[in-house]
């Protein structure tokens, strides 16, 4: 590798090296692409010598942490991928409450790491997924509603340029770069190191889970979604809908952190909504809670998604979200799992202004997710996830930035316009002409440089 520096501390791999194909293959089973070379990169140094190699040899750029793109954004077929996994190291400081992230991190070291203080910090629900990727786009997770986003907790970045320059953003050093981070995704640079606040969490939750027949369900997601306006922020309400071979099932119910004994207080109103087919009240730990849709995020399986941000959901939407984008409750098996998250709390009581991230008003987040394992299934399966997320467009109101697939990304009509207001969006177009007016960075949800 071409090297600016007189160390390397990491690793290169080419085509046919030992290491190469493990490092290449993402969250996604659809993505099958060949870097010119990966470059593992151990230190800051590496990360630097890793962007201006790629611009000497006019190599496109892709940062790998967690994988979790659906798009593959992290490998660039023919150019020079950047895996900041072995960069993946997290200190704790219990006094001041600070956690300090490499920016090669998975979630799960983060929480393992701050839970033995029984401390967190907002962060998804799968462990595997990369604190970078999460933590640039927003970042929701259980304990959203009472302390924000992921991004909302970080203190300061570190970041590499497109210039190859470090530099810190927070709201004292950098600020503009600090507001385009939270909520611009990878645009602007990458990020070798989170600080983030920590809180006083413990390390108990409590899940509540009940079963009803989709075809019965409207009435009951009614009271669900009137409970969740009232809810203490210590609970994410949620909701999802399945197949069963015995026809479709819709799953309602909420997540708690905290004193499980304080949670249980929302089971009579939960118990009041209808006669459930089963119901699971469980207690698992924190870190417990983070891991358990480990097994379905696995990186085994072909993927698709749709999703929206809904500021209401009426009775029509509930319908819609119910038929998962057919005319009737069928139980055909490429239909996708659909599923809502309730936002709001100390997410909506964040200015608006205050961050690039946008749509704080939302009430749910929705997700149609579609994973099989047949190539020859793809069209089908894809189609029937694009059908469900159309059924429920007329009540959205915007997009997690994460969330925006490649084909909406390829629609200069639509794409990065539905995750951020017109003005915000004007904004961090500016803010990408400062930092990359190359546009070195594109491969993301990409936000490009004015001409």
């Amino acid at each position: 590798m071409t090297t600016t520096t007189t160390r390397f501390d990491g690793q290169v791999l080419r085509p046919g090296d030992a290491g190469y194909d493990t490092a290449r293959t993402v969250w996604n089973a659809m993505i099958d692409r060949r870097p010119r070379m990966i470059v593992r990169a151990a230190s800051v140094a590496d990360v630097v010598s890793a962007v201006r190699t790629a611009r000497e040899l006019d190599l496109e750029i892709g940062v790998r942490c967690g994988g979790h793109n659906a798009a593959g954004f992290a490998v660039p077929d023919g150019g020079l991928m950047i895996d900041l996994t072995p960069m993946g190291g997290v200190r704790i400081d219990p006094a001041r409450r600070l956690a300090r992230v490499q920016g090669g991190a998975l979630l799960g070291a983060l929480d393992r790491a701050s839970q033995a203080y029984g401390l967190a910090t907002t962060a998804g629900n799968v462990s595997h997924t990369g604190v970078g990727g999460l933590t640039l786009g927003g970042g929701m997770g259980w304990l959203a509603r009472q302390y924000g986003l992921a991004c909302d907790n970080v203190v300061s970045y570190t970041v590499v340029t497109a210039e190859g320059d470090v530099v810190t953003a927070s709201r004292t050093e950098n600020p503009d770069l600090f507001w385009g981070l939270r909520g611009g995704g990878g645009n602007f640079g990458i990020v070798t190191d989170f600080e983030f606040r920590l809180h006083h969490t413990g390390t108990r939750t409590l899940v509540a889970e009940f079963d009803f027949r989709a075809e019965d369900a409207v009435p009951v997601i009614e009271g669900w979604r009137d409970l969740n306006t009232v809810a203490p922020r210590q609970a994410t309400f949620t909701a999802g809908v399945a197949g069963a071979p015995s026809g479709p099932i819709a799953t309602l119910g909420f997540v708690w952190v905290g004193d499980p004994a304080e949670g249980r207080r929302l089971l009579p109103a939960m118990a009041a909504l209808g006669r459930p087919l089963a119901s699971r009240v469980t207690t698992p730990s924190y870190l417990e809670l983070q891991r358990r849709d480990d097994s379905t995020g696995g990186h085994a399986y072909r993927r698709y998604s749709n999703g929206h941000y809904l500021r209401s959901f009426p009775t029509a939407a509930i319908e819609a979200f119910l038929l998962r984008g057919r005319p009737d409750l069928s139980a055909s098996p490429e239909l996708p799992n659909v599923g809502l998250q309730a936002h709001g709390g100390a997410i909506a009581d964040v200015p608006d202004a205050d961050a690039a991230f946008s749509h704080r008003g939302t009430m749910f987040e929705f997700g149609a997710g579609a994973r099989w394992t047949d190539p020859a299934e793809d069209d089908a399966r894809m189609g029937a996830a694009r059908a469900a997320g159309a059924s429920l467009e007329p009540y959205a109101s915007g997009i997690y930035v994460n969330s925006l697939t490649a084909d909406e990304l390829a629609d200069g009509r639509r794409g990065v316009r539905r995750a951020y207001s017109a003005p915000k969006l004007a904004r961090l177009t500016a803010l990408k002409t400062a930092y990359d007016p190359a546009n070195v960075f594109h491969l993301n949800q990409n936000i490009r440089p004015a001409q």
